[in-house]
């Protein structure tokens, strides 16, 4: 019997004050460049993986300053993350690795379904006070297989199911504001495919998939606008959904062809609904939608 020796290595690793470190982004676009590049490496970081005894590694510098090595004896690190994430609870969705990046870095707010409750927007505001100095960008992270989101669509699909919740405020109010959205998606579908589309093999699931994008986009759209009265010109927000199978971070990049990488937010009620005939003639959703 022959044994495999696959491993899977992901280093963090500092050196001396000498060595040369990550420089940090100095905007929006190099912040969403780097992520996008982070993400990129973390997908592939098993294609080499070929073989009983193949080894994927990868090495992320760090500042040893984020260790807090190299400044006074007990002095704290400085709060210094380049960009703000919105995630989800989903344990699947390691936010640092799926960005490929180390302590201090990122500023990551977990919360089930990814969406904006109070608390969050109170966290990000926060963010963007007291960090705006590093913080270049918000990046909203949505992924496939929701939880949140696939309760939400149960719902949709046998309403009477709303009524166990009845004593559950905080259940509740996850599933609220996705309801909307799921709602949103389905007349999108309806419009799009006609109303036969609930009898497709893969209604269910095409509608959950459809709705974790929206749902993403639509946060980042809200964060936009928060970041506008707040006279944040320099940080942006933007969105995608990372693929569990795939480890890729997907959306549609409005005007290409592109379905890879963070994407800005719709800017507008068109662009919404751009944003679902996008989404749902995806190679992704239709090939969900019409599985047997």
């Amino acid at each position: 019997m022959v044994m495999s020796m696959k491993s899977v290595e992901i280093i963090y690793r500092y050196g001396a004050q000498t060595e040369p470190v990550r420089p940090r982004p100095v905007d929006s676009g190099a912040a969403r460049q780097r992520l996008d590049e982070g993400n990129h490496a973390f997908a592939t970081l098993l294609d080499s993986m070929a073989g009983d005894e193949a080894v994927a590694r990868r090495v992320i510098q760090v500042d040893p300053r984020d260790f807090g090595l190299g400044g006074g004896v007990g002095e704290s690190p400085k709060q210094r993350p380049f960009a703000a994430v919105l995630g989800c609870s989903d344990a699947r969705v390691p936010i640092e690795l799926i960005f490929n990046e180390g302590p201090n870095d990122l500023f990551v707010i977990r919360v089930a379904g990814n969406g904006l409750g109070s608390e969050v927007l109170g966290s990000l505001k926060y963010a963007v006070e007291h960090l705006g100095g590093s913080i270049k960008i918000i990046a909203v992270l949505g992924h496939s297989g929701c939880g949140a989101v696939s309760a939400a669509v149960d719902i949709f699909l046998d309403p009477k199911r709303y009524l166990e919740l009845a004593t559950s405020h905080s259940l509740r109010s996850i599933l609220d504001r996705i309801l909307v959205v799921v709602q949103a998606s389905a007349m999108r579908m309806d419009e799009m495919f006609g109303p036969d589309v609930v009898h497709y093999p893969g209604y269910r699931t095409a509608l959950i998939e459809a709705s974790i994008v929206v749902n993403a986009a639509l946060a980042a759209y809200t964060v936009d606008k928060e970041l506008k009265t707040q006279a944040c010109g320099e940080i942006k927000a933007v969105y995608g959904v990372y693929i569990v199978e795939s480890r890729e971070v997907w959306a549609p990049h409005r005007g290409t062809a592109m379905w890879t990488g963070l994407a800005d937010p719709p800017a507008d009620i068109e662009s919404f609904a751009e944003l679902g005939n996008a989404v749902l003639h995806s190679d992704r959703i239709s090939s969900i939608l019409k599985a047997k």
